[in-house]
Parts: structure tokens; C-alpha cells; sequence
């Protein structure tokens, strides 16, 4: 592990090192003119860095034409700073900063859980469980989610929503550590024995032998559905609903690169909490008790940020969070569930979002089960099977900091489109050698090991390009949308719209494994499907980037004039 550990030494010495360039810059331009530039939220007035709208500094030619050795040292650490920290004045750095630690310990307990329900279902019951607790035990609880949750956002608001929507997920955590687990298997699971007898064809069928594992085990399941929900609702509605409200759209293309940089961070510690502590106890009871202390304080640490963020943002800009969401309550009349879903779908330019969402659900979740299921043949013990998986979580997040790294600039530079197409055209490339392993057999134990090696590496680097570009890419799709658009098309997209996705693929395999008998052999038939599902991505994205300029452009106009006509009041006044 000695290299792992260098390895992480120098993203963590890369990244403290974008920090100081960056304050160096800062003391620097103090001495130098600044050029404003009107942006969207040009009436933040930034005393510290000399701007208004956060963008970095311009010297000008009387400031720049003395000190030969100095202007070339300023130039080089502007050229630098805008680079790899393109955030400016202690207004913008102490807003990223508030904002990244939400998603860093949302990251971080997602990371837990996710590695916990994994291995609880893929040892306990099998990799193709999965396909079926997607289609009958998560779709159904992200239904009745979405449902509870457009009927709340109705009611309370944002700041209460986000409460309620946090605290309920941390309080199952720590009741299934207390209590449910514990006595699972004294108290609350039946016997596998027990359950064939009322459902027929257990004992025979592959398929319905799934099932009665699941019934057998549903405390474990249970858990399981409780991650994927948080899963979704934790980056989706958590994070970027927030996030969305106070960032800027320029603000956004610069940070949110380094939001997924900053969160990179989050999968390497818990990895390693997992491989060092974790999965270092006497039996797995003792590891699920390690990991539920870990995941209890990121709750608290989720909700201590988010209050802190948005009492600054309220302190230090004109129009905060709150009393934007009361206006637009004034504005605009209430939907129903009913309502919201017609709204929805006579809306193009969420379709297009969904189909985004939807063709990442389907896509990763096709390569990702067999993979799973793989990765148990291989570590068929849980301790071993969940340190597995906590160094491929270090390794994603480390794979995300470098590509963010050296990748910042892909959307600010290349454009919204290349960073939204980027993700399925890797997934379509580093799938292929996976596949092919599959089809020339995994009947060794060698061809095995490198069968999981080539799907670790797609499944990394998929997600790492998740992480890096899709979910920046994605989010910044919804900041010109209004408000009702955001709030109730972005729940019904990242949480409704990202189940059906998981739910549709594991559909389709769990028919799959019931006629080829597990997920392996249908290989071929999934490999076909995967690629056809990355073309009508790709399509999407393609379609979506000409509407997102357009309304990018409307936005900034209406701001604009919006601008325009404050300046007019305040001369006639």
C-alpha cells in the first residue's frame, strides 16, 4: 500500500499548493488596477480582491509596464492562479469553501453506505439481487419520495426542506447499527427454509432463488434501498438544489469543476477509513458499527455546513436564498403532483435533461452488476469483499482530483457540450475490453482476476468522469431554468428520473437472468443494449447544449435590463 499512500501525499500536496498559489496572487494584485466586468451577479461587491463580479483581475498597461522581474512574476502567478484556483476575493474563496464541505461529507457518507449495502446484498444474497431490489424495492420508495417531497416543497421552505429531507436518512443509519442489525438473525429474519416453502420455484429456479434470498434477508435489503434513495437525494436534491440557488451561472463554470475536485477528497478517506479501521474489525458487526459512527458524524457535519453557508450567503449578498424562494412563493401559483408532471413533459429542454440522467442510470448499471458479481467470485468473504471495495472508493476519488486537475478547464475553455459528451464516449471506449474478456470465457482463475481488473478500470474511470464532468455538465444545465422548474423538475429528474434509469437496466437483467440463468451469459445481449443506450445519449447531449446557450443568453439579458432599470430608478430618484 506504500505506493497508495504516495499516491495520495501528492494530490494532497497538488492541491495545497493551488491554495497558496492562489493567496500569493491575492497579496500581489492588491498593488494592481482591475478592470470590472459586468457578470450576473455584478452587485456583489468584493472589497478584498478590488472586484465586483469575482473574475479574475486584468492588469492594465501603466501598472504592468514597470518592474520588469515583478510584472513577469505577477503574470506568471495570474496565469497560474486562473489556471488551477480561478476563484477571487475572500467573498468567492469563504462561498466555495462553506458550499465544497457540503459535498465533501456528502460524498463521504455516500461513500460509506455505499460500499456497506453492496456488500451486505452482492455476499449475502448474490451481485443479481440487485436488478431486482432496484425494480421492486427502490423505484417504489423513490416514488413515494418524490411524491412527499413535491407536496413539502409546497408547504415549508427551502431551509426546512432541506432538514427534513437530511435528518430522516442519518436516523435509519444509526437505528439499523442499534438495533435492526443486531438482531437480524435472532429476531427478524426468517429462515431461507421458511420462505421457499411459500414461494414456489425457489428451490428450482435461479431467479426466484434471488428472491427468496432478498426475503430472507430483507433487513439487509432494506438498507440497501434506504442508500440507493440517499444516494440520489443526497447529491441531487442536498447539494445542488442548494448550490444551484446561489451560484451564479458564471460563478458556476468555475466552480463547479472544483466542487468535484474538492469532493474527490471525500471517497479517499472514506476508502481508507474503510480498508485501515473498518474492515479491520473482528466480524462484520463490529466493521457496520465502525461505519456507522463515520456516517452519523458527516450527517451532523452536512447540516452544521449548510446552516453556516446560508447565513453567510444572507449576510453578504443583496438577495439571499430565502427571501428569493418567498418571492417566487408570491409570484407563482402552487401544482399539484399532477400539475407538475404535465409541466414536466411539455418541457424540452427537461426531457433532455432526463434523457442525460437516464442514459447514465442505464448504462453504468448494465456494466456494473456483472462487474459486482465478478468482484464476489473473486472475495466471496465480506471483510474481504468490503476492502475490495473501499480501495476502488480511494482510487475514484483520487483518479476524480487528478482528472479535475488537469481536466478544470475542459468546460470553461472547450464548452458545455464537449464536458457533457465526454462521459458516455469514455464509458463506450473503456467498456469494450471488459466485455471482450467476458466473451472468451472466465473458466481460470487467471482470466478471472483479469475479467475484474478490466471492469475495476472501466467502473473507476466511468466514475470518475461521472464525478468530473457529468454532474458539473448536468447541474449547470438547470441554473437558467426558473424556479419552479428547478425545485420541482430537478427533484423528479435527479431522483424519479435516476431510478427508472438503475431500475429500467436492472429490469431488463432480471429477465436476462431468468432466461440465461445468471447475468454472465447474457453478456452478449447486455453489451448490445449498453451501446445503444451511449448513442441516444450522446444524441441528447448534442440537442441539449444549443437550448442551454439560448437560455443562458435570455437569462443574462433579462438580468441585464433588470440592472439597467435600477440604475434608471436611481438617477430620476
Amino acid at each position: 500500500m506504500k505506493p497508495l499512500h504516495c499516491f495520495i501525499l501528492f494530490v494532497l500536496i497538488l492541491n495545497s499548493s493551488c491554495l497558496s498559489s492562489s493567496l500569493h496572487f491575492r497579496s500581489e494584485s492588491r498593488a494592481v488596477t482591475t478592470k470590472r466586468q459586468f457578470t450576473l451577479r455584478s452587485h456583489i461587491n468584493d472589497e478584498t480582491s478590488g472586484n465586483t463580479d469575482g473574475s479574475p483581475p486584468q492588469q492594465i498597461g501603466t501598472a504592468l509596464s514597470r518592474g520588469g522581474g515583478s510584472m513577469a512574476a505577477t503574470s506568471f502567478l495570474s496565469r497560474a492562479r486562473q489556471a488551477v484556483f480561478p476563484i477571487y476575493g475572500s467573498h468567492e474563496i469563504t462561498k466555495f469553501l462553506l458550499i465544497g464541505a457540503i459535498k465533501f461529507f456528502v460524498i463521504l457518507a455516500l461513500t460509506l453506505t455505499r460500499d456497506t449495502k453492496d456488500t451486505l446484498i452482492v455476499t449475502q444474497c448474490g451481485a443479481e439481487a440487485i436488478a431486482f431490489l432496484k425494480i421492486y424495492g427502490v423505484l417504489p420508495a423513490a416514488t413515494a419520495f418524490i411524491a412527499l417531497y413535491s407536496k413539502l416543497s409546497n408547504s415549508v421552505g427551502k431551509k426546512t426542506l432541506f432538514y427534513i429531507t437530511c435528518i430522516p436518512f442519518f436516523v435509519f443509519f444509526a437505528l439499523f447499527n442499534a438495533f435492526i442489525y443486531p438482531n437480524a438473525e435472532t429476531l427478524l429474519h426468517p429462515t431461507l427454509e421458511t420462505v421457499q416453502r411459500f414461494l414456489p420455484g425457489a428451490a428450482t429456479s435461479s431467479g426466484m432463488a434471488v428472491l427468496a434470498k432478498i426475503f430472507t434477508h430483507w433487513t439487509s435489503a432494506l438498507f440497501y434501498i434506504m442508500s440507493e434513495i440517499y444516494s440520489s437525494v443526497s447529491v441531487g436534491l442536498l447539494f445542488w438544489q442548494f448550490a444551484n440557488d446561489v451560484v451564479s451561472v458564471d460563478q458556476a463554470k468555475r466552480f463547479y469543476p472544483l466542487f468535484a475536485q474538492m469532493s474527490g477528497l471525500a471517497p479517499v478517506v472514506a476508502g481508507q477509513y474503510v480498508v485501515r479501521y473498518a474492515s479491520k474489525a473482528p466480524d462484520f458487526a463490529a466493521s457496520l458499527n465502525r461505519l456507522t459512527r463515520a456516517v452519523s458524524f458527516s450527517g451532523i457535519m452536512i447540516c452544521l455546513f449548510y446552516r453556516l453557508s446560508t447565513g453567510y450567503v444572507e449576510r453578504t449578498e443583496t438577495t439571499t436564498p430565502t427571501e428569493q424562494t418567498q418571492t417566487e412563493k408570491k409570484k407563482k401559483p402552487k401544482m399539484s403532483m399532477v400539475e407538475s408532471a404535465k409541466f414536466l413533459a411539455n418541457s424540452q429542454y427537461l426531457r433532455l435533461i432526463a434523457m442525460l440522467v437516464l442514459g447514465y442510470g442505464l448504462s453504468i448499471n448494465f456494466t456494473e452488476i456483472m462487474w459486482k458479481s465478478l468482484v464476489k467470485k473473486q472475495y466471496p468473504n465480506p471483510l474481504d469483499y468490503q476492502r475490495f471495495m473501499g480501495n476502488f472508493s480511494s482510487a475514484v476519488g483520487l483518479s476524480t482530483s487528478i482528472i479535475i486537475f488537469f481536466g478544470v478547464h475542459v468546460i470553461r475553455l472547450l464548452g458545455w457540450k464537449v464536458g457533457a459528451m465526454a462521459t458516455p464516449a469514455t464509458m463506450a471506449v473503456l467498456a469494450a475490453p471488459f466485455f471482450g474478456c467476458i466473451f472468451l470465457g472466465l473458466d481460470s482463475p487467471s482470466r478471472l482476476k483479469i475479467a475484474v481488473i478490466f471492469g475495476t478500470i472501466q467502473s473507476l474511470l466511468s466514475k470518475t468522469a461521472k464525478y468530473a464532468l457529468f454532474d458539473p455538465t448536468t447541474q449547470m444545465a438547470y441554473i437558467p431554468l426558473d424556479d419552479e422548474s428547478k425545485v420541482k423538475g430537478k427533484a423528479a429528474i435527479d431522483v424519479l428520473g435516476s431510478r427508472l434509469g438503475k431500475s429500467g437496466g436492472s429490469f431488463i437483467q432480471q429477465g436476462l437472468v431468468l432466461i440465461f440463468g445468471n447475468i454472465i451469459n447474457a453478456a452478449p445481449v447486455v453489451g448490445v443494449i449498453f451501446y445503444g443506450v451511449l448513442l441516444s445519449w450522446l444524441s441528447a447531449a448534442n440537442r441539449l447544449s444549443g437550448l442551454f446557450l439560448a437560455q443562458t443568453e435570455i437569462q443574462k439579458a433579462e438580468i441585464m435590463e433588470a440592472e439597467n432599470a435600477k440604475k434608471e430608478s436611481k438617477k430620476e430618484k
